[in-house]
């Protein structure tokens, strides 16, 4: 709940600070840090890091810095939470309920009292497993059985290490084992040997999730997994050691709150070790996983559809609205080539636009399907509006995809194998019609993104525009059949048809404009209200 909240209240934000602090390993550390400390999961900054290395947003350098920023910034949260804070356990609980009932389906606020009702939780969950767990410590079984284990060190890692990755988080691993401690079950030296195996489970999680993705996102999590191991290896040797150290300096720090000090002391010495070395793990794990030779269908395969965001609408959502602007780049770089195509007359480039279009046909598929998978009853009043613009623009440009292919390709073939040939006038005319409703289209997609109230009104007012020189035009070609100009007469029907196919696609671009006006006349009258 903790997780969800923030990142459905500030994931655009978290994420920015992530892209925009990785121009150094030092920055891109504190970044990890930062964002990790809010959202109590280092799993999923390393999900975050992942999905924009894949996308080329930072480097595999950048990003392993931001991993290791993570794995102690979850190790700040759990030093907050040994302390004994149960007095808070009501005031959150009752609290954040309260914030709940109060902006239920009024946006960030929702999110952030659901927020405020886990951490409520965490601590309860926490006063209850050392409650529970007290009269285990009186058993007669179970210290045998725990007394073995001591005697199975690597059982032990591997055992801890699955638990946690089912658990998927470290904190929660630590904080169990340190209430354990707490309760007399388990003795220190044990203890400590479960924080090893809790912290080599934590990069387990990430790196199972990735196993099927692209190199670019599987180094990350590889580089994770290679340095936790390493520094497991490191100390595991030296566990009894530590333990000797422990004691001789006879320390005023009680068993469980050493637990979650060796659980910070493991993760800052990872990060004195390889954060200097972040290019060379790099390096290490390009060779280690190298770049696949990228087939024919990887050209047609969503970029921004993110699996790992679709519990956070606000994410989810901005990877659909990116890759369906990418499908609108598609759209405008398929309607500039129809231009090229009337000029040069060539066949070809219709070839190239056919196979634009089934790119297009695809990605929207995907993307519908991307969004039939988010929870509609996580989306706030705001993003069930930006749902259905997302969906709708889409749907559009996949229409508009289809009126390039099957109409404007088809008229331009007809005119280039007939060896027609239209008036300079009418040519002209032509040619002025496309450029004004590529403007348009381009002021579509920023207001797509923008969601900018004046440029949405110029787009509109463009429309209006549109259809007014469209009926010039048709009133001047009928002129010119009046005038029995040759070229006039033998492509007229091809004059209207191209006229009118750029019309319905200047149509299809400013049903986004009229989106963005509906959903400001509804806030006026809310407002007046």
């Amino acid at each position: 709940m903790v997780k969800h909240g923030f990142t459905r209240a500030y994931a655009s934000s978290l994420q920015k600070v992530i892209a925009a602090n990785t121009s150094n390993r030092i920055k891109a550390f504190f970044a990890g840090l930062g964002v990790t400390t809010l959202l109590q999961s280092s799993t999923a900054t390393t999900m975050v890091c992942a999905s924009f290395a894949s996308k080329r947003i930072i480097g595999t350098a950048a990003g392993i810095a931001v991993v290791i920023g993570a794995n102690v910034g979850t190790t700040l949260v759990a030093q907050i939470l040994i302390f004994d804070l149960s007095w808070l356990t009501p005031l959150l609980l009752f609290g954040g309920l309260i914030l709940h009932h109060r902006f239920e389906h009024k946006g960030k606020m929702e999110h952030i009292s659901r927020a405020i009702i886990g951490i409520g939780m965490v601590l309860l969950s926490l006063t209850l497993i050392k409650t529970s767990a007290a009269p285990l410590s009186q058993a007669e079984i179970l210290p045998v059985i725990l007394k073995s284990l001591e005697n199975e060190p690597i059982l032990v890692l591997i055992v801890t290490a699955i638990i946690t990755w089912v658990l998927h988080s470290s904190m929660a691993a630590v904080l169990i084992i340190s209430s354990f401690i707490s309760s007399g079950i388990i003795s220190l030296n044990l203890g400590l040997l479960l924080v090893l195996g809790a912290n080599l489970g934590a990069a387990i999680a990430p790196f199972v999730m990735t196993y099927g993705m692209n190199a670019r996102t599987r180094r990350i999590t590889t580089g994770n997994l290679i340095m936790r191991l390493g520094v497991v290896f490191l100390i595991f040797p030296f566990l009894g050691i530590i333990m000797t150290f422990y004691n001789g300096l006879n320390l005023d720090i009680s068993p469980p709150r050493a637990v979650v000090h060796f659980h910070t002391l493991f993760n800052i010495l990872l990060a004195t070790i390889f954060l200097p070395f972040v290019i060379s793990i790099a390096a290490f794990c390009k060779k280690l996983i190298p770049n696949t030779k990228e087939d024919s269908t990887v050209t047609i395969s969503p970029i921004y559809l993110d699996e790992s965001v679709l519990n956070s609408p606000t994410l989810a959502l901005a990877c659909a609205a990116r890759e369906t602007l990418r499908v609108a780049k598609i759209v405008e770089t398929m309607l500039t080539d129809c231009m090229h195509a009337f000029n040069e007359g060539n066949l070809e480039t219709i070839q190239a636009i056919e196979k634009e279009d089934d790119k297009i046909d695809i990605l929207h598929a995907r993307t519908k399907f991307y969004l039939a998978r988010i929870t509609e009853e996580a989306l706030d009043p705001s993003e069930s509006d930006r749902f259905i613009q997302i969906l709708g623009f889409s749907t559009n440009l996949e229409h508009i995809g289809d009126i390039i292919e099957q109409s404007l390709s088809n008229i331009i073939s007809s005119k280039i194998k007939d060896r027609q040939h239209f008036s300079k006038a009418g040519f002209q005319e032509i040619q002025e019609f496309h450029q004004q409703v590529l403007n348009n289209m381009k002021i579509a997609q920023a207001v797509f993104m923008s969601e900018d109230l004046q440029m949405a009104q110029q787009l509109v007012e463009s429309k209006k525009h549109l259809r007014i020189a469209a009926n010039k035009s048709q009133a001047r070609h009928f002129q010119r059949l009046r005038d029995c100009v040759p070229e006039s007469q033998m492509t007229s029907t091809l004059h209207s048809d191209i006229i009118r196919d750029f019309k319905r696609i200047n149509s299809y671009m400013t049903t986004v404009a009229y989106t963005i006006l509906d959903k400001e006349e509804k806030a006026a009258i809310k407002m007046s209200c």
